[in-house]
């Protein structure tokens, strides 16, 4: 008997990691003020007392596990640190994802310190009750890549409402099939060649997918009137027309790539990912036109927090915070996959 609750809990832990990405913390509080069954109202309830404690700068007001685990940019430090000693209170952007399967919700908007808005990415994770996970990454202006943190954090601004739409059950695909999807995306951008992820010839993108990182629109950007035609400009792209031309070629690595939440219901996954970049800048597109990225002539990082909308086994839509970090940053948390 004894051997065979060992075997159950072992497997229990293995489908745990497969999902996620990591093992599960201990917990040491069994009970705590948040709902044992908190489902996606619960979570989102979650994420506003958060942000109120934060800018509070007081963890003592929410419902922490003894042992949670908190990070800044993939650095361990306490709770209570960092960050939380300069926020000075919520910007007015805000998009909430929720995975009431496995006690997630992260957020991703704007926030102030110092006068100005930056954009943070959070993940709590909630076990028994109490958070005994704070994932956050922050973004702050000139942090490296593009930025457009003005125009989210404008009065009004909100996001698209496809985001929020819910999938009939019959029609939901399941964890894994969404994590695949999300992984395609990294492996088809990893020393991106143009011909598909591993060689498939294909990338899962809908016709009209957009991306938006740190703010800023970096498909589907008009391009300027002078502008002659035949120039390589990327953003001017959608998402499959970059990865086909094989533009992304710089971004030799993507690693700790983790999947801790996914929402089946409204078919979005919240990812995080090491980029690797800045040891190749020139190459070969794949239609043969030589390219050179300017200024990816020194090893670098960005951390990535990328929410992913999927629909009908494509991505549709991306969202992402990604601040600039040491070349081949390790991340603080355990499990993760590495590049392929």
């Amino acid at each position: 008997m004894r051997s065979a609750l060992v075997l159950i809990g072992a497997v229990a832990i293995a489908g745990v990691v497969a999902y996620t990405g990591y093992y599960p913390l201990h917990v040491r509080a069994a009970t705590g003020p948040i709902p044992l069954n908190c489902n996606r109202a619960c979570l989102e309830g979650v994420v506003d007392q958060f942000i109120a404690a934060f800018s509070a700068h007081d963890p003592k007001r929410l419902p922490l596990s003894e042992d949670v685990m908190y990070t800044e940019n993939d650095q361990k430090i306490d709770v209570g640190d960092g960050f939380w000693k300069t926020v000075e209170g919520p910007g007015n952007y805000k998009h909430v994802f929720a995975d009431p399967e496995f006690g997630q919700v992260a957020f991703m908007g704007t926030m102030r310190e110092a006068g100005t808005p930056l954009l943070v990415s959070v993940r709590l994770r909630i076990e028994l009750g109490r958070i005994t996970e704070i994932e956050s990454f922050l973004y702050r202006t000139g942090g490296g890549g593009p930025s457009g943190i003005p125009t989210l954090d404008k009065p009004g601004y909100k996001p698209e409402d496809m985001w929020m739409k819910s999938i009939p059950a019959a029609q939901r695909p399941t964890r894994q099939e969404m994590i695949a999807v999300a992984d395609g995306y990294f492996t088809g951008l990893q020393k991106n060649d143009g011909k598909g992820i591993n060689g498939t010839g294909t990338y899962p993108f809908t016709n009209d997918c957009h991306r938006i990182e740190n703010g800023a629109p970096t498909t589907n950007v008009p391009r300027p009137a002078n502008e002659p035609p035949d120039t390589i400009n990327g953003f001017a792209m959608d998402c499959m027309s970059q990865f086909k031309l094989g533009y992304y070629f710089v971004v030799q690595n993507i690693h700790h790539r983790r999947y801790p939440l996914v929402d089946n219901e409204r078919g979005v996954v919240w990812t995080h990912a090491v980029f690797d970049q800045g040891t190749v800048n020139s190459g070969v597109l794949s239609d043969g036109r030589p390219y050179s990225f300017k200024g990816f002539n020194r090893p670098s990082s960005i951390l990535v927090s990328e929410a992913f909308l999927i629909e009908s086994g494509k991505i549709r839509r991306v969202e992402m915070v990604g601040p600039s970090v040491p070349y081949h940053l390790n991340s603080a948390w355990p499990g993760g996959l590495s590049g392929k």
